[in-house]
């Protein structure tokens, strides 16, 4: 992967995780009450937040779409955080304890990137943020049919390289709108 990819895609991930900190700081972890299908409609909200702005040309409220891609990456994250806590029930837990979780999927998907980059070769800064916007809605429906399936699929993969992808596709559009400088 290119050194200015890897270096973006650092920063990007550097500031979600700040958020995402004193977010556990400020509420604690009360995103532990949800269900995965849950998270996955809030990250679906986002999108179609995202989408909505994209086709109007404009917005009532003020809160920047680069706002909505980073709740799209956290909320990824905390999907995978509750996939990997999935036979731990306490609702409170602390944030050096959930920060390891947090950096082991950031790296874990950080990796899926350097793989696909290579093999695509940087294809996604050709890519329109509007385009990229509808891939994640699409993750996003196949999520949800995965879920509806109770997790089974026939060929294709589980939600969890789903949730990679999206927060991959999200640092991608964050990068594109200059959010990591």
């Amino acid at each position: 992967m290119k050194r200015q990819t890897t270096s973006e895609y650092n920063q990007v991930i550097h500031l979600c995780k700040e958020l995402f900190k004193k977010k556990t700081i400020d509420y604690g972890t009360a995103w532990r009450i949800l269900r995965i299908p849950s998270i996955t409609d809030q990250i679906f909200i986002k999108a179609q937040r995202i989408r909505s702005i994209q086709e109007k040309g404009n917005q009532k409220v003020n809160d920047p779409i680069a706002d909505e891609f980073v709740g799209i990456i956290n909320y990824c994250l905390i999907a995978l955080i509750q996939v990997s806590l999935k036979e731990d029930d306490r609702l409170e837990l602390d944030f050096e304890e959930v920060e390891p979780l947090y950096d082991h999927w950031v790296i874990a998907t950080r990796g899926l990137l350097e793989n696909k980059n290579h093999d695509y070769g940087e294809a996604w800064r050709d890519m329109r943020v509007s385009s990229i916007t509808d891939i994640i809605l699409m993750k996003l429906y196949r999520v949800k049919q995965i879920e509806d399936n109770s997790g089974k699929t026939l060929v294709s993969e589980g939600i969890e390289a789903n949730y990679q992808d999206m927060i991959n596709y999200a640092v991608f559009c964050l990068i594109k709108l200059g959010y990591h400088d």
